[in-house]
């Protein structure tokens, strides 16, 4: 039993891509999508504390960068299909907790396995940190699929993936960093010119008007 098993299992995570089964332009790892959410959660909670929030910092960082981790254990689920039935995503984070526990069991010495534990329960919580990780988690998909669709790529799942992950955002419009975002961000998203941006300005403004 030692660190050496997670140290190790982090070089895991660059392997396992994200979307597993569809033709993409560009694979995205757990590992590389962790960091991302990391930052724009980091930039999140920046806008938040400007505007007169308080931000427990060290949650929102561990929250953020080790949302993904237990995926280790039973890869990346397509969103949609996660969502799509509630039963399954229930028993989906089940097994991956179960599996969590018994790793840190086996492997995390016995003085920090109660702060493990901590650190890879689910971390979209009611709390400002857990919203702003929600938000962080479907601007980087957002941004993942708006890359398949700019590129081209005929898959319809990409275009769902990205109503899904806008119509998500939209659920914490009451934080000031979610404004920030449709206000300054989400319009220079859209912006450029690529093949289907007629249409997808047209979804994400349907989408925006509810």
């Amino acid at each position: 039993m030692g660190m050496h098993e997670y140290f190790k299992s982090l070089s895991d995570l660059e392997k396992i891509n994200r979307c597993p089964g569809k033709f993409k332009y560009e694979e995205h790892s757990v590992a590389a999508h962790s960091f991302k959410v990391t930052q724009v959660a980091q930039f999140l909670g920046t806008v938040e504390e400007q505007s007169g929030k308080e931000v427990d910092w060290r949650s929102l960082y561990e929250k953020a960068l080790n949302h993904d981790y237990t995926e280790i254990f039973i890869g990346d689920i397509k969103t949609p299909v996660k969502y799509a039935d509630p039963d399954l995503r229930e028993r989906l984070a089940n097994v991956e907790e179960t599996m969590a526990h018994h790793f840190i069991d086996q492997e995390i010495p016995e003085e920090f396995q109660e702060t493990y534990r901590n650190r890879f329960k689910e971390g979209k919580d009611d709390s400002l940190e857990g919203q702003i990780l929600s938000v962080a988690d479907k601007v980087d998909l957002l941004y993942e699929s708006f890359g398949e669709i700019q590129k081209g790529n005929p898959e319809s799942l990409f275009t769902e993936i990205y109503e899904e992950s806008l119509l998500t955002i939209l659920e914490f419009k009451e934080l000031a960093s979610v404004q920030y975002f449709l206000r300054e961000i989400l319009p220079d998203l859209i912006s450029g010119e690529f093949t289907n941006q007629a249409d997808l300005e047209s979804r994400t403004s349907k989408i925006l008007k509810g």
